[in-house]
This record gives C-alpha cells, sequence and structure tokens, in this order.
C-alpha cells in the first residue's frame, strides 16, 4: 500500500525554521530519525521513500511555496496513483493553541492558503490532514510576521516531543486507518 505524506511549506533557508515550515520540519525529522534522505530535485518537491510495517509512504515536500501546494500535491498522487484516501497533508494551524495537534479527515481551509490550493486543485476537501497547532500570539495586523518568524526558545524547546507525535499519527494513519488514528490521537 502506499501513500503520499504532504508536508506543508515554503523552500529556502529564509523559511527554514518558522511556523509556517512544520510540515517540512516533521518530514525531515522522519527522515532523519528513519536515515533516509530527501532528493530536492524531483518536479514540484523533494521527495523521500519511507517504508513502515509494509507500507510504502512517499514523502512529499512541495517546491511550489506554500500558495501552490495543491499543484504538488495532485502531480504525486497521479505520479504515484495514490488515492484521494491515502493522501495525509502536515499543516500548521493559527486555530489551535502552540503544539495541540488534530487529526482530520476533511474541512475548510480555515484561512490557509495552502489548503485553499489544495481545495480547488483536488475540487474536494475531503482528505486527511494533520493540524499542528502554532498558537496565535500576534497583535492585530502582524499575523504574517509571526506565521513566517522563528520559534520562541520555549516553542523551540517543546517542538520535538510534539514532532514524534505527528510521526506516530503518520505511522498509525498507514496501518491502522484515519478513524482509528483520529480516535487514539486527538483525545490527548
Amino acid at each position: 500500500m502506499k501513500y503520499l505524506i504532504a508536508g506543508l511549506g515554503n523552500i529556502g533557508d529564509e523559511y527554514k525554521n518558522t511556523r509556517h515550515n512544520i510540515g517540512f520540519q516533521i518530514l525531515d525529522t522522519l527522515a532523519g530519525v528513519s536515515n533516509i534522505v530527501f532528493n530536492p530535485n524531483k518536479r514540484y518537491g523533494a521527495i523521500a521513500e519511507y517504508k513502515f510495517k509494509g507500507r510504502t509512504f512517499i514523502l512529499l515536500k512541495p517546491s511550489t511555496y506554500m500558495n501552490l501546494s495543491g499543484n504538488a500535491i495532485r502531480y504525486w498522487m497521479q505520479k504515484e496513483k495514490i488515492s484521494l484516501d491515502k493522501l495525509l497533508v502536515l499543516v500548521d494551524d493559527v486555530a489551535l493553541p502552540f503544539g495541540s495537534i488534530r487529526v482530520r479527515g476533511k474541512g475548510s481551509d480555515a484561512g490557509h492558503n495552502g489548503l485553499k490550493h489544495i481545495n480547488q486543485i483536488l475540487g474536494t476537501n475531503a482528505y486527511a490532514r494533520v493540524r499542528f497547532g502554532i498558537g496565535n500570539e500576534f497583535s492585530r495586523g502582524q499575523q504574517i510576521d509571526y506565521v513566517l518568524g522563528e520559534w520562541s526558545p520555549e516553542e523551540a524547546e517543546q517542538l520535538p516531543e510534539r514532532i514524534e507525535q505527528c510521526i506516530k499519527i503518520i505511522q498509525s494513519f498507514g496501518t491502522i486507518g484515519l478513524d482509528r488514528t483520529m480516535n487514539q490521537f486527538n483525545n490527548k
């Protein structure tokens, strides 16, 4: 069985440790602990193949920038013949407190441009996503600076544990399915 795990973010060193790039950070951590390497020269993004319990996970970090993520996801779903129910998108969410993690099987874009584009390109919002809470500790008119800002020292200290939780969610999604994964992880 094959799954597409798309971590949303922006390419470039200036975005590397920003809140908006949590999708990239999760996949980079998974690759690091699994001794796999991303091929950065693939069409529409960096790709790595992760094997776990007889499943193959195509890990995708789109190179299209956040606002055009749907192009990369559609391309790799078609290329790898991956159905919509085997897609999992990892995304930052300002509506959730820092470190909160929610697994959903569908939902609105909630103003997130990456999700908005994916919904538009796929023609549906009925795909699994992991929403990683980055909090909303910003003043009026400062959302962009906050989202594209780097983690605070306190947040950075807590990130490894929260990222490890997301890796377990990815593995669970591929082995026991979306519904059981939501039951297991949304209550924590």
